[in-house]
């Protein structure tokens, strides 16, 4: 195949990538082309005229196939997905960790007292787990997901990080044993929400999905862990289900809760205390 230099081979792949309906062309073809040459984002605004030539064009050129025809999601085609500190192995068995997921670290680590045991219900890649594990090196971290796939790409994920996580299969909080604090990214998106196609075609429906008001996890999960006997509950959820899940989170024992806002503005998460 033909060589070309960074310039041509990024403004081609944004015509193609515009043309599919991408929401971020210039972005995902800088990020799948410096994926392909091994080099950061950076490189490739200092050296514009660097030669693409060989495998690396066919390499590119799939890359931004899969990417606009297939509408694969970034994370899954170069493998890797930064969050907080960290950058995540992903693939087609795990959720791509969100931007708004950090909320709920940021207020995780504000509100756990030192020392706390906590368990991560859902964990999928591990990245609220792990996050806080890095972040708040005193805390006890479980990690738990029913879905063993998950959980292999969990724990292969501190293993490479080096970060002392326990993983375990389990159903929201069946035989966990006691923790201090639950804490949660579960599926909160109502069965009729519209998805983009990336997410509708590639990411695992369980981990996204939860009836039709997005409460059916939630609705188990939050009493389940004032039935654990944890005095601290965390969830991230959906736009304008916040208030609800606080009722919830009353109803069920905690006394006082906040409700902290994304970037977005958007109540994110629901933070209950005993």
């Amino acid at each position: 195949m033909a060589a070309t230099s960074v310039r041509e081979a990024l403004d081609s792949a944004v015509v193609a990538l515009s043309a599919a309906g991408v929401d971020t062309p210039r972005l995902d073809a800088e990020v799948l082309l410096a994926f392909v040459l091994g080099v950061g984002r950076g490189a490739l605004v200092t050296r514009p005229e660097r030669v693409v030539e060989g495998a690396a064009v066919r390499d590119f050129q799939n890359a931004v196939r899969r990417r606009a025809f297939d509408r694969e999601p970034v994370a899954y085609i170069t493998g890797t997905k930064g969050f907080r500190r960290l950058d995540l192995a992903v693939d087609l068995r795990v959720l791509i960790p969100r931007p708004e997921t950090e909320t709920l670290v940021e207020a995780a680590i504000e509100a756990l007292p030192q020392g706390a045991r906590v368990v991560d219900v859902g964990t999928g890649s591990g990245a609220v787990a792990l996050a806080l594990k890095d972040e708040r090196p005193d805390l006890e971290v479980t990690g738990t997901d029913v879905s063993h796939d998950a959980l292999a790409v969990a724990r292969a994920n501190a293993e490479r990080l080096g970060l002392d996580v326990t993983f375990a299969h389990a159903d929201l909080l069946a035989g966990v044993g006691s923790f201090d604090a639950v804490v949660s990214n579960p599926p909160y998106v109502e069965d009729g929400a519209e998805l983009a196609p990336e997410i509708v075609r590639h990411e695992p429906a369980l981990a996204l999905r939860a009836g039709p008001e997005g409460l059916d996890v939630l609705s188990l999960l939050v009493p389940a862990a004032a039935a654990l006997g944890a005095e601290l509950l965390a969830v991230e959820v959906g736009a304008g289900q916040a208030a609800a899940v606080e009722a919830m989170a009353r109803d069920a024992g905690f006394g006082r809760a906040e409700r902290p806002r994304d970037l977005a503005g958007i109540e994110r998460v629901v933070v209950a205390w005993r």
